[in-house]
């Protein structure tokens, strides 16, 4: 297959001008797409035109990677229904710095034909505004521009409307092509459905400036009933792993792709060949769909975090959903392994004093979870024969748990039924924060003997303002409840208990 029938093939493709399959069949040419840095991270929305990208590239051609350093301080108005919220420079430069490594794990940057990253804040740097609206201005007439559909559809909105800021945006991705296409030899830019009007801009300042240029879109993704591709519950899946965890980016994958988009999906996210994948969709697309989606989600969290995490994730995927699961496999966890399994599990935390000394596990776990707020609850779970603590079961309420019971160091595993899993997780209180709970345990002992709630109150105030730097920790760890004034929790009594004596 060519590019162009490859691009066919895996549903990549919407649109181009004329004479690029023929011209793309003969040479290798370069093309470009342009990504504005409007976020933190790029979405599993913008892998599809990395694809593009990439088949390009495996296809014998030049790809150019244009990060929108110039375009992204203004706004893309396509496709939106209002103007959007402008970034900081400096958030931009962030972002951009961000984009550049996540492209590293898609394109090949060395070779004959490698990939390169632009910026386009570049190409506008010596530009002064009366020189862009000469040199560049006179190239397009606002008559062009009108047409537009993401044009006229803001400017049809009367609430809305299109502020001449956005209306500009068309102009400078037009420049853009040109800039490339005198500096870089670029004749293609290709893009989602979307911004075939920028596109077709661009071909028109291309051959303003005496040259051929070609354009070529993608569909944007959806899924089969229509809907936006590409967001979970928790909004866009994100490829960057401190805003979308390698955990969930995989159970993306497993769970969220209809059997009626496994193979729309699989043809476009999968790098392996044609023959290969048609031979997989034949075996299993019918019977067992479900190995589909395991490739799949396999070989994209790889390619997006690495093999490593694949491993950790499927070993946190093995624990989080085994109904029997096996000692040996917690065993096996290692402290990168033990990090994913305690982003996707509830947590509580165990001060290391109380684990040296040894701590009654009704003490350890009463509200350590929403399933045993109370020590009737543990004591109830144990003669039930739910809890159990790494995979094994409690002989006693008053069992003593202490360090001896972390796993590797690093966590205690405890379940309570088949659903309810969580971790305990030592940690190692401060000065300051131990200090502020004895005060509140000093505190607490004097209100208890009967001083005005006048006075009680601006107590726990005083004490709440001294140590307001630690306070937000102590009420995320556990040691003291949220609620106002102040308490401490039932293990922060016992800290309190263990350090006073």
């Amino acid at each position: 297959m060519n590019f162009i029938e490859e691009l066919k093939w895996r549903g990549l493709y919407k649109e181009a001008t004329a004479g690029l399959e023929e011209v793309a069949n003969q040479d290798k040419i370069v093309g470009y797409i342009g990504y504005d840095p409007t976020a933190a991270s790029l979405t599993i929305g913008n892998m599809v035109t990395i694809m593009l990208l990439k088949h390009f590239q495996l296809h014998g051609h030049r790809p150019i990677v244009l990060m929108g350093g110039a375009t992204g301080k203004i706004g893309d108005p396509s496709g939106k229904d209002a103007e959007r919220q402008l970034l900081s420079y400096d958030i931009i430069d962030e972002n951009i710095e961000k984009f550049k490594k996540q492209f590293a794990k898609f394109l090949d940057f060395d070779g004959e034909n490698a990939a390169i990253i632009l910026n386009n804040e570049h190409f506008y740097q010596d530009m002064d505004v009366f020189s862009f609206l000469r040199n560049v201005g006179k190239n397009i007439t606002v008559n062009y521009m009108m047409a537009k559909d993401s044009v006229k559809n803001r400017i049809n909105n009367r609430e809305q409307g299109l502020s001449f800021t956005e209306f500009s945006y068309q102009i400078i991705q037009g420049y853009d092509f040109q800039y490339l296409q005198e500096h870089h030899q670029c004749s293609l830019q290709m893009g989602g459905s979307d911004q075939w009007g920028n596109i077709t801009t661009g071909t028109h300042f291309v051959g303003k400036n005496g040259a051929k240029a070609y354009g070529l879109t993608c569909p944007l993704l959806t899924k089969s009933d229509g809907s936006k591709f590409g967001k979970s519950e928790q909004g866009n899946v994100w490829l960057d792993e401190t805003m979308t965890s390698p955990f969930q980016f995989y159970q993306f994958w497993l769970n969220k792709i209809s059997d009626d988009d496994i193979e729309k999906m699989f043809k476009i996210f999968s790098l392996k060949s044609k023959q290969t994948i048609e031979a997989l969709l034949e075996e299993h697309l019918e019977e067992s769909p479900r190995i589909l989606l395991q490739m799949l989600a396999e070989e994209l969290t790889t390619r997006v975090h690495g093999k490593a995490a694949l491993e950790g994730v499927q070993k946190a995927t093995a624990i989080v959903f085994n109904k029997k699961l096996k000692y040996d496999l917690l065993q096996d966890l290692s402290a990168a392994d033990f990090d994913i399994l305690k982003s996707e599990l509830p947590c509580f935390y165990i001060d290391n004093e109380l684990l040296d000394k040894g701590i009654q596990l009704d003490d350890l776990l009463v509200k350590s979870h929403s399933s045993l707020d109370s020590k009737g609850k543990i004591r109830n779970a144990i003669k039930g024969n739910a809890l159990s603590i790494n995979t094994q079961k409690p002989s006693s309420h008053s069992q003593q748990i202490d360090r001896s019971f972390l796993i590797n160091n690093q966590v205690i595993y405890f379940q309570n039924g088949k659903k309810n899993k969580f971790l305990g997780i030592p940690l190692q209180l401060k000065a300051d924060e131990k200090k502020a709970l004895i005060d509140l345990d000093q505190l607490q002992l004097k209100t208890a003997k009967g001083e005005e709630s006048e006075q009680q109150n601006l107590a726990f105030g005083q004490w709440a303002k001294k140590y307001e730097t630690v306070l937000a920790n102590l009420i995320e760890t556990g040691y003291v409840s949220s609620n106002l004034p102040a308490q401490l929790s039932h293990k922060g009594q016992l800290l309190c208990k263990l350090i006073s004596r």
